[in-house]
Formats: structure tokens, C-alpha cells, sequence
């Protein structure tokens, strides 16, 4: 009896299990067909993009480039001669002034060779003004003596040639005196030819010989006076410009070397951005442009301006170098800095503008962008651009101004997408 009792109860439970599976089956299907998305092939296929109207309005020019700032002025103080240094008067970050005294070097021996020299140079002086002020014109003086002294003695023996040669014929005298007197009227003669023959060469040979020679034994000592003062006077170290002491490697003791870098001196007050800019887009800058200098660390944009475009063109990278000045009174900004710099170019008063990113450059260098249709599909539109301020950009063909167009997604959306205009969400982004 137990044992007919317990196939009886064994039954009766797979009799209920077997008939409560098919009402699970349905219950499952039903909740799993509820809870099923309904498949949209359409709704999947959709690429979420941000789309806006062309504006149409003025647009300025803003070239960008980056640039170091470099000083007004700058001078790497070098000295000419070799030696210890004896003496400082500045530290780094010093102002000076044009001219002012910086240091000075080890210049004992070269002040001793100088006092030499003077000493050489003083002499010569005093043998110059002795040839020119005494010797010289004793000489001439003593050779016009010598001509007046052989001319009279010339005329005296004329004179007696004549009155022996009236008693020689009057047979008063023998005919030897009559030539005596002639022989001794031809050495007067000779005489006074070699008088005036050396007082000729005394003013005209012999003086200014003797001048040159003076005057160049005063320049040479002259010379080399000065060349020992230089010497000295390179000892002595001076700034050619005026601003600041930006480095000085050396200390007082220490032996600085010719050619060698001793003090460097910056002109701050003013410092300057050069950028080099392509050709083309030089033509359309003017001495005077405005710009600006993003300098890092500093909030606001540094105005600055264009103070010089170079009139040739680097051969090297075919560019042109333009410079911008920057006020920098207060020092607040320092040379070495790289910068970003916006020079503002020409302006279009009715432009048809988009944002620079909405515009795709292909590997060719042509420039598209993407519009939506009206049947919400992508095309792709081909344009040319004009000038850009750094957030829009020209269109100058390609757009009217009614088009949709991509200004966030455009890049590798392929023609004929299905796209919805909005922001992207979260889960969007993440699939």
C-alpha cells in the first residue's frame, strides 16, 4: 500500500510540472517580447553632428605665427685684450646707462708701455719744432748769405777784368795781369753758381725733405702713443647701450680671455616678436598694423605692432621676416619667451564666414565641407576660403549663405550619411 501511495504522489507532481512548463514558456516569451527594443535599422544609422547657417557679416584678418621675444638692443661685451679682471661696478640685473663704466681689467703693464711711448712722442715733438723753428731756416739763411757774398765778390772781379783790360790795352799793364784777373773773374763766377744752386736746393729739396722727415719721425712716435693708450683704454670696459646686465660669468680675479663674452647688456625697455610669414600674406600687412601677443602666464593679450617687414625674402624658407614691437617699461615681460603673436590684416565687410573647423583640408590641399540636405543626408561641397580671425573663415566660393552646414563632425563623414542635427550624448559619444 506505501508503495502504490508514494507512485501515486510521484505522478501527480510531474503531471503538475508538465503542465505549468508550457505557461513558463509563454510567461518568458511574453516578458521577453515586451522587453525587446523594436529594431529601427533607420534610427541606428543616424550620426549625431552639430550643423548651423553660414553667417554672413565683416570679418578681420587675424594672422597667427609663433615668435620668441627678443631685446630692443643687445651687446655681448667682449674685450680686446687678454687678462685678469681687477675690478667689477655692475651685477647681473644692473641698469647702466650708454657709456658707463662696467669693469675694469689688469692694466698695470700696459699703462707703463703708454708712459713710455708719451715720453717717445714728447721728444719727438721737441725734435720737430727744433727742425722746423731753427735748423731749418739757419740753413736757408746761411745759404742766401753764401749767394750774396759770392755775387759781390763776382761783380768785384768784373769790375777789375774791366779795368785791366782798358790799361792792357792802353799797354799801361803786361798782358799777365789782364789774365790773372780773368782766371780769377771765371772762379768768381763758378762760385756764385754753386751759392745759388745750394740755396735753390735748400728751399726746394733739402727744407722739405727735412720737414717730412720730422713730421714723420712725430706721427710714427704719435702712433705708438696712442696704440699704448688704446691698449690701456681696452682695460677699461664701458656699455655701448643702455638697459640691463643680463649675464656676467665672470668674478673679480678671474682671467677673461680676447673675444670672450664678459658682461651682456639687454635694451628691455622694448622687446620684439619676429615671425616669419610667407610672402603673400606679407602683401597684406602695412607698417603700423595692430596686433597681438598671447605671452604664457600673462591673462590678457599684449598689444603690440608692426615696426618692421623685412624688404627681402629669406632664401633659405622663402619667407619674410616681420617684426613686432612690444612696450615692456615695467620689465614685466622678459626676452627669450616664446610667444604666440595675431597680427591683425584687412578686413571684408560682407563676408560669407563659418567656423574654421566646420572646413576639411584634404591630402591634396583642397578645402570642402559638409551640408545637410533637406532629406537630412550629408553632401559634400567643395569652396575656397578668404581670410580667417582665428574662430571663422571666408568662404569666397562654394556657399550662398541658405546652406546647413556641419560645423562639428564633418571630418570622415562620408556623402550621403543620414545625420541629425544636435549635440551628441553621452551614450553616443561612448558607442
Amino acid at each position: 500500500m506505501k508503495n502504490t501511495a508514494r507512485l501515486v504522489e510521484n505522478t501527480s507532481r510531474t503531471l503538475v510540472w508538465a503542465g505549468c512548463v508550457p505557461v513558463l514558456a509563454m510567461a518568458c516569451a511574453f516578458t521577453l517580447g515586451g522587453c525587446k527594443k523594436p529594431a529601427d535599422s533607420e534610427a541606428q544609422s543616424l550620426v549625431a553632428v552639430e550643423a548651423e547657417k553660414p553667417e554672413t557679416g565683416e570679418i578681420s584678418e587675424r594672422i597667427m605665427a609663433d615668435a620668441t621675444l627678443s631685446p630692443l638692443a643687445q651687446a655681448a661685451i667682449s674685450p680686446k685684450i687678454s687678462a685678469p679682471v681687477k675690478t667689477f661696478y655692475v651685477q647681473r640685473g644692473s641698469k647702466v646707462k650708454e657709456g658707463q663704466l662696467l669693469a675694469v681689467l689688469e692694466n698695470r703693464d700696459l699703462a707703463a708701455q703708454a708712459l713710455d711711448t708719451k715720453g717717445q712722442f714728447a721728444s719727438a715733438q721737441a725734435t720737430y719744432e727744433m727742425q722746423t723753428k731753427s735748423q731749418v731756416p739757419e740753413d736757408a739763411a746761411k745759404a742766401e748769405l753764401d749767394v750774396a757774398q759770392a755775387q759781390a765778390q763776382l761783380k768785384l772781379q768784373q769790375e777789375i777784368v774791366a779795368a785791366r783790360k782798358k790799361l792792357f790795352e792802353e799797354g799801361a799793364i803786361p798782358g799777365r795781369d789782364y789774365d790773372t784777373a780773368v782766371a780769377a773773374l771765371v772762379q768768381a763766377q763758378a762760385a756764385y753758381d754753386v751759392a745759388a744752386n745750394h740755396l735753390n736746393s735748400v728751399k726746394k729739396v733739402n727744407r722739405t725733405a727735412s720737414l717730412k722727415s720730422a713730421e714723420g719721425q712725430l706721427s710714427s712716435a704719435e702712433g705708438k702713443y696712442q696704440a699704448a693708450s688704446a691698449q690701456v683704454s681696452y682695460s677699461e670696459i664701458h656699455s655701448p647701450i643702455s638697459g640691463v646686465v643680463t649675464d656676467r660669468p665672470l668674478f673679480p680675479g678671474e682671467t677673461v680671455t680676447a673675444g670672450s663674452p664678459l658682461i651682456t647688456v639687454m635694451d628691455t625697455s622694448a622687446l620684439i616678436a619676429k615671425v616669419h610669414l610667407a610672402q603673400i600674406v606679407v602683401q597684406r600687412l602695412a607698417l603700423g598694423n595692430e596686433a597681438q601677443i598671447m605671452v604664457p602666464g600673462v591673462t590678457d593679450p599684449v598689444p603690440a605692432k608692426v615696426t618692421l617687414i623685412s624688404p627681402a625674402v629669406d632664401p633659405g624658407s622663402t619667407t619674410v621676416e616681420v617684426w613686432l614691437r612690444v612696450d615692456n617699461a615695467a620689465g614685466k615681460y622678459k626676452a627669450g619667451t616664446p610667444v604666440r603673436v595675431a597680427i591683425a590684416g584687412r578686413s571684408v565687410p560682407q563676408a560669407v564666414k563659418v567656423p574654421v573647423a566646420a572646413v576639411v583640408t584634404a591630402q591634396d590641399g583642397g578645402k570642402s565641407v559638409m551640408v545637410v540636405k533637406a532629406d537630412s543626408t550629408s553632401h559634400k561641397v567643395k569652396v575656397q576660403t578668404g581670410i580667417t580671425d582665428g574662430e571663422d573663415i571666408q568662404i569666397t566660393q562654394g556657399l550662398n549663405g541658405s546652406e546647413t552646414v556641419v560645423t562639428n563632425g564633418a571630418y570622415a563623414l562620408e556623402e550621403g550619411t543620414k545625420v541629425k542635427i544636435g549635440k551628441a550624448d553621452e551614450g553616443d559619444e561612448k558607442e
